[in-house]
């Protein structure tokens, strides 16, 4: 009987004695964790294919399947792999070409987006640029907005030809 409260009180002494470890990795572990999630939180947030205004902000989203969205997540357009440009009620608006040819929806030749991003109108004459940075410029190279991650095609369509 002598030897059970020996065995307790050695057990006591033993969390005792253990609980500042304990409470060592635990502290240590919620740092660890707290540190991840700040740096989750502090990780650039994705601009890929968003088209924002000169002030930065979100004017447009552009889903993987070519759902257009604008800044309050409403469906806008669509646009579909082979370049059909539709409305949000699926009307057909127009077409970006395989070439950049823009037509609208009586085909019509609206104007065309080369290669290096510019896009100019019916009649050839400079609407603008699509930089590679994604930097859209006006035909006085002012910046019109931005389309970093964006199809120049799409941001073509989107800033210069008012599909949506």
């Amino acid at each position: 009987m002598g030897e059970m409260p020996g065995r307790v009180v050695r057990m006591i002494l033993y969390l005792i004695n253990g609980l500042p470890l304990i409470a060592f990795k635990m502290i240590k572990m919620k740092k660890i964790i707290g540190l991840l999630l700040l740096l989750l939180c502090m990780a650039p947030v994705s601009d890929a294919q968003t088209i924002r205004n000169t002030n930065y902000s979100v004017v447009a989203k552009i889903d993987q399947d070519g759902t257009v969205r604008n800044s309050n997540h409403s469906v806008i357009a669509h646009i579909s792999s082979d370049g059909v440009i539709r409305d949000s009620n699926h009307h057909y608006l127009g077409k970006i070409e395989s070439d950049g040819d823009i037509r609208d929806h009586n085909h019509s030749y609206l104007g065309k987006v080369e290669g290096n991003g510019t896009v100019r109108n019916r009649n050839n004459s400079y609407l603008g640029k699509v930089e590679n940075d994604g930097t859209v410029r006006d035909n006085n190279h002012r910046v019109m907005g931005y389309a970093k991650g964006v199809p120049v095609r799409y941001a073509a369509v989107f800033f210069f030809f008012n599909f949506f």
